[in-house]
C-alpha cells in the first residue's frame, strides 16, 4: 500500500542483530520515491568513480561524467593540480564541455561562448558589458571534491564531504598498492534490476558462488571464504586453489591466480576485485527503479607482448562470462521482488553480514532524506 517516504524507510529496522534482522523491504527496490531520495542522499552525497588517472595525466586533459544525474568535468590544470567542477556554465546552465574526454587549453561553453580557465575561473564573457553588479570572479565553475585511489579518480558533490580515505579505509592497506596495474578494456552491461540487487549479490559472502558461478567456485576455497565489515566498506577474501573437476574451472584458474582473491566494496556502489596481477572494478549506476548499468574496467600488471595480450583477452572473457551469470540471477531477483509473495528475507549469519551492513548504511542515508 502506498505511503510516505518516511513510512517506507521505517519499514526496515537496522537496530536488530544479524541473527534477528530482516532485509530492506521489497518496495525499496522498485519505489520511485526511494530512487529519487537515493539520487540526492546516497549518490549525491558520496564519493563516486568518475575517471581513470591515465586519462588525466597531461596538463589540460579532461574527462566528463554524470554523477547522481548531474554533469561533472574533471581536469588536470596547467599547474598539474587535478580539479573537478560541475560541468554547468554560470550563464545559462549549458554544459561547458561536451566531449567525453580530451585535452584543452581552456573550457569554452558552446552556447554563448563564456570561457573558463583550467582552474575554473571565468575569463571571457562576450557582449556582457553594462551588466550591473556582475563580477567575473564570482562566477567561476562550481567545484567538487576530487581524490584518487591508485588508478581510480573519484569525486564527491557534497558541500563538505568526508575525506576519501575515510570511505575506503582500510581497503587500500588490505588490498595493497594498485599503481602498477594498467587499464586495458571497459565492458558495460544494462540490467533489468535495481542497482541494490547487484550490490546485494556482490556482498553475499560467496553464498551464490557454488550455485551461479561453477567456474569461479572451482578456484575459491569456499570453506575459508571470509567477510570483514568496516565503517563504510567491506572486504571479502578467499584463498585460491587449483580447479579440479568443475565445469569451466580450468579456464578460470588460468586467469585468476595468486594466493588470495580480494573483493573490496566501498559504499555505495564501487567494487574492486583483485587477484595476482589482475584487477577489475565494478561500478553500478541506477538508471531507473528497476534498471541499472554496470561498468567493468579491467586492469593488468603486464600489458606488453603477445603473451600478455592473450592473457588479458582470456581474463576479460572469463570476467564477461561471470558477469552474464550474475545478470541472469539479478534480473530474476528483480522479478521476484515485484511479487506479492515476497516482502523481506532473512540473512545467513555465516555469509551475509556485508549485505546487512550495506542495508544499514543505506537506511541511515535515506533517513536523512526524511528529516530534510
Amino acid at each position: 500500500m502506498p505511503g510516505t517516504l518516511q513510512q517506507t524507510i521505517e519499514l526496515f529496522d537496522p537496530s536488530l542483530p544479524l541473527e534477528r534482522a530482516r532485509t530492506i523491504p521489497a518496495r525499496w527496490y522498485w519505489d520511485p520515491e526511494v530512487a529519487a531520495a537515493e539520487r540526492t542522499w546516497v549518490f549525491g552525497e558520496s564519493w563516486q568513480l568518475a575517471a581513470r588517472a591515465d586519462q588525466l595525466a597531461a596538463p589540460g586533459s579532461f574527462v566528463t561524467a554524470d554523477i547522481a544525474g548531474e554533469p561533472v568535468v574533471v581536469v588536470r590544470g596547467d599547474d598539474g593540480v587535478l580539479r573537478a567542477f560541475f560541468n554547468v556554465c554560470r550563464h545559462r546552465a549549458a554544459c561547458v564541455v561536451t566531449e567525453a574526454e580530451g585535452v584543452a587549453t581552456r573550457l569554452r561553453c558552446r552556447y554563448h561562448g563564456w570561457t573558463y580557465d583550467l582552474a575554473g575561473r571565468l575569463k571571457g564573457t562576450p557582449e556582457f558589458d553594462g551588466v550591473a553588479d556582475f563580477r567575473r570572479e564570482d562566477h567561476g565553475l562550481v567545484p567538487l571534491a576530487v581524490d584518487g585511489w591508485g588508478p581510480l579518480v573519484l569525486v564527491n558533490a557534497a558541500s563538505a564531504p568526508r575525506p576519501l580515505a575515510e570511505l575506503l579505509a582500510p581497503l587500500p592497506e588490505k588490498m595493497g598498492p594498485l599503481a602498477e596495474l594498467h587499464f586495458v578494456e571497459r565492458r558495460e552491461y544494462q540490467l533489468a534490476c535495481n542497482w541494490k540487487v547487484f550490490v546485494d549479490n556482490y556482498l553475499d559472502g560467496g553464498y551464490h558462488v557454488n550455485s551461479v558461478h561453477p567456474g569461479l567456485a572451482g578456484v575459491l576455497d569456499y570453506a575459508h571464504y571470509h567477510t570483514d565489515c568496516y565503517e563504510l566498506s567491506s572486504l571479502q577474501h578467499s584463498p585460491l586453489r587449483p580447479a579440479e573437476g568443475v565445469s569451466g574451472g580450468a579456464s578460470v584458474s588460468e586467469v585468476r591466480q595468486g594466493e588470495r582473491a580480494l573483493y573490496g566494496w566501498a559504499f555505495p556502489n564501487l567494487m574492486v576485485n583483485l587477484y595476482a596481477g589482475v584487477m577489475d572494478t565494478n561500478l553500478v549506476r541506477p538508471l531507473a527503479p528497476d534498471r541499472c548499468q554496470v561498468v567493468i574496467d579491467f586492469y593488468f600488471s603486464r600489458t606488453e607482448g603477445e603473451a600478455a595480450r592473450r592473457f588479458a583477452e582470456e581474463s576479460i572473457g572469463v570476467g564477461h562470462r561471470i558477469q552474464l551469470e550474475d545478470v541472469g540471477v539479478c534480473e530474476d531477483v528483480q522479478r521476484g521482488l515485484a511479487s506479492r509473495a515476497y516482502d523481506t528475507g532473512r540473512f545467513s549469519v555465516r555469509r551475509e553480514a556485508a549485505v546487512y551492513h550495506f542495508h544499514r548504511l543505506l537506511a541511515g542515508r535515506l533517513r536523512r532524506a526524511t528529516q530534510a
